[in-house]
């Protein structure tokens, strides 16, 4: 539990807040703005203006240059007056200003394609790696098959792999897509640049050396008798190659940029503090974020990225805040999305550090911003979630004099909040609230009703709020389907659980998940329920999901009869028989449980052509076991 001082310096902050949100909504209000161009076309009008006749480019801000750039590539149609305007503003190419733009053109491969052509043709900038995976995942579509496989023949000529990130997100979308071709060729190229070359013959080199010993003044002697000409590409390579030994790759980094043939960029940099983005090393990783930045290099809008996700997925949220801030400081500012989906995640983090939130959205207003309706209510779930509804009740009403009317969204958190909080009474009273202010709960806002409800055991509670959303005409979905089935079976109500699934499934046409049919099916045998058991796994065949056998195996070869064995290989049958292995498996797990009388009566039921399998008879230990099976 928070200590009352922190609680009162929590509250002190969401004062501050509240009365500067306050203050900037009446002043919106009382100081209307006048009729006049809209945003997006203030930009292209300031972006217009630049011209061959436009003061130096030198006299702009940094920060402003690179979101002109990005908004000309990203807003107008490319072509020869684009590349005019862009010659003509005298924009300076970083590393790091292409791979802004690049992510900003994330859905029009296109334009993606024609401004990787600009800078690497016309503009003679050399490629980073990390441009070059952020092209090929925007190039990765049926339309532009032909442009993908130039980019990745340039790759592979220049020595690059491409990162396992990339490789799985691009195999996905061709899998997806059924784009059958695109998706063996991708798999074969993999295994090409993998093959040995001068370029993997040296970094398999260095890493040998540096992943074998502790670092010290020998295994610098061995790395430089390697006498190798080191290269941001291998330098890369290496760095990749070591992201399990963060320290080491560290040590790398320092050595070799003390070569005096070689100088570290922002690409090396950027590569460098993926590695050390983690907790074991988050120490060397900040001091290499600043060392960056006092080489005058930027981290690029990527590596933010990977880095934020990965911070937030493991709960690093005070680092995930900073580097939010740090990126805001610079001229590559994270949108407002990012900064939504950083307060929902602090929020989705266990028990919400609301000075972490507070933080966020001070440094999104510090940054020019006007808060919306996704920040306000990323402000409003870290409340509830910790049980501080008065405050989040006055967030509500600073979102309603700023113009956003609550909706399912805000209503869900507070509902949620309330369930966790033990205060049940109060969250389904919430339901009507919302009728009452035209806000009809939709399907979320009723499962996260349910779902508390089972969270602190009142299973009849959950049940009747079930049967209230389905009179209420709120059919259940496969997300639903899974709470009741888990509520019910965690208290042993397993046979509830089957009633529902089944009548759901057989009259609302509902295909529940997977995982939902595994759960029920495993509860059901434990209780020694196998006809339901077996009706579940017919289901899952009318719904085209493969088959869950194993549970079945175990529990008909300790328990069950010869008849049950059958039943069970035909719930399995798709077509006339289910496979050969199939039976083998059956047979196996009766002999396993040393029931072998039971096994030779199985496999006289079996059809003529399995019984005559060489795998079947080899169980047997002959060809013809007592002469029968050939009958």
């Amino acid at each position: 539990m928070p200590s009352s001082a922190t609680v009162r310096h929590s509250r002190r902050l969401f004062g501050n807040l509240i009365l500067r949100l306050t203050c900037s909504t009446s002043q919106a209000s009382r100081f209307q703005k006048p009729h006049g161009p809209s945003t997006s076309q203030h930009r292209l009008v300031s972006i217009s203006s630049f011209s061959s006749h436009s003061a130096p480019i030198s006299t702009q801000s940094a920060a402003h240059e690179k979101i002109l750039l990005a908004e000309l590539v990203s807003e107008k149609k490319w072509s020869n007056e684009t590349e005019k305007a862009l010659d003509g503003a005298g924009f300076p190419l970083t590393h790091e200003t292409v791979v802004y733009v690049l992510k900003k053109l994330e859905g029009n491969p296109r334009k993606a394609l024609d401004f990787f052509e600009w800078v690497q043709e016309k503009k003679g900038l050399s490629i980073s790696p990390v441009s070059y995976d952020i092209l090929i995942r925007i190039a990765a579509h049926k339309d532009f098959m032909k442009e993908f496989w130039r980019i990745v023949k340039e790759m592979q000529d220049r020595g690059l792999v491409v990162d396992e990130e990339t490789y799985q997100n691009i195999l996905t979308r061709f899998v997806k897509e059924r784009m059958v071709n695109e998706a063996a060729a991708w798999k074969q190229l993999k295994s090409l640049m993998q093959e040995k070359s001068t370029l993997r013959t040296n970094v398999e080199s260095v890493v040998g050396i540096i992943s074998g010993w502790d670092w010290n003044e020998q295994v610098e002697a061995q790395l430089g008798s390697l006498d190798l000409q080191f290269s941001d590409v291998l330098v890369i390579r290496v760095l990749r190659e070591l992201r399990a030994l963060p320290l080491k790759a560290l040590n790398f980094f320092r050595w070799v940029g003390r070569q005096p043939d070689y100088r570290h960029t922002a690409t090396t940099y950027g590569s460098i503090v993926r590695v050390l983005g983690r907790s074991d090393s988050i120490e060397e990783f900040w001091n290499s974020v600043r060392e960056m930045k006092d080489e005058g290099f930027e981290l690029d809008f990527d590596t933010y990225i990977k880095l934020a996700r990965r911070f937030q997925k493991w709960k690093m949220m005070k680092d995930a805040v900073d580097l939010y801030e740090f990126m805001m400081e610079g001229p590559y500012k994270p949108s407002m999305q990012d900064c939504s989906l950083l307060l929902q995640q602090i929020a989705l983090s266990g028990l919400p550090d609301m000075d972490l939130v507070f933080r966020v959205v001070q440094i999104f207003e510090k940054g020019g911003n006007s808060l919306s309706k996704s920040v306000y209510d990323g402000i409003h779930r870290s409340l509830t979630s910790v049980g501080r509804f008065d405050e989040a009740n006055q967030i509500m009403k600073t979102m309603k004099n700023a113009g956003f009317e609550p909706d399912n969204i805000t209503y869900s958190q507070l509902v949620f909040g309330l369930c966790k909080a033990g205060r049940l009474e109060e969250a389904r009273k919430m339901l009507d609230e919302m009728e009452e202010h035209g806000c009809t709960p939709d399907l979320k806002t009723w499962t996260i009703l349910i779902q508390g409800h089972f969270l602190v055991g009142e299973v009849n509670q959950a049940l009747s709020c079930f049967t209230r959303m389905l009179e209420k005409n709120c059919d259940a979905d496969a997300d639903l389907i899974a709470v009741m089935v888990k509520g019910l079976c965690d208290k042993n109500r397993v046979v509830d659980a089957y009633t529902i699934l089944v009548e759901i499934v057989e009259t609302g046409n509902l295909r529940p998940w997977q995982a939902t049919y595994k759960l029920l099916i495993e509860r059901l045998l434990k209780n020694g329920r196998l006809e339901e058991g077996l009706k579940l796994l017919n289901l899952m065949k009318s719904h085209g999901l493969p088959p869950f056998p194993e549970p079945f195996v175990n529990y008909i070869s300790k328990r069950g009869t010869v008849e049950d064995g059958m039943d069970f290989l035909k719930a399995l049958t798709v077509k006339r028989f289910p496979s050969t292995s199939a039976h083998v498996h059956l047979l196996q797990a009766f002999f396993k449980e040393g029931r072998n009388p039971e096994a030779q009566d199985l496999l006289y039921k079996f059809p003529h052509h399995i019984r005559n399998h060489a795998d079947v008879l080899s169980l047997f230990g002959s060809s013809n076991p007592k002469g029968k099976a050939a009958a």
